[in-house]
């Protein structure tokens, strides 16, 4: 069975940082392609980064303007999004889910990221 637990997320202060991490189970992370994805008050999902295994290429959404990285601990299974420098409008309940924008195979239950001071 396809897992993913999602964990790290808090209240932060505009300008810190957290990083985020995703235990998957059932598969291997460093053979699939994943992504995180969030979601704020009111709002739809909106993809935040992928990380391409088959080619090991890493994209991320044009809000990010290289403050997050995406990576993976194959030894862990564990997916990572390492966030810098944090704004009120990253607040959101943060997803990682198996797969890419094309198509999402599996998504974990979330974990919140709120930036307030």
């Amino acid at each position: 069975e396809v897992q993913l637990v999602e964990s790290g997320g808090g209240l932060v202060q505009p300008g810190g940082s957290l990083r985020l991490s995703c235990a998957a189970s059932g598969f291997t992370v460093s053979s699939s392609d994943m992504s995180w994805v969030r979601q704020a008050p009111g709002k739809g999902r909106e993809w935040v980064s992928s990380i391409y295994r088959g080619i090991s290429n890493t994209y991320y959404a044009a809000f990010v303007q290289g403050r997050f990285t995406i990576s993976t601990d194959n030894t862990k299974n564990t997916l990572y999004l390492q966030m810098h420098n944090l704004k009120s409008e990253d607040t959101a309940v943060y997803y990682c889910a198996k797969g890419d924008p094309t198509k999402y195979d599996a998504w974990g239950q979330g974990t919140q990221v709120t930036v307030s001071s």
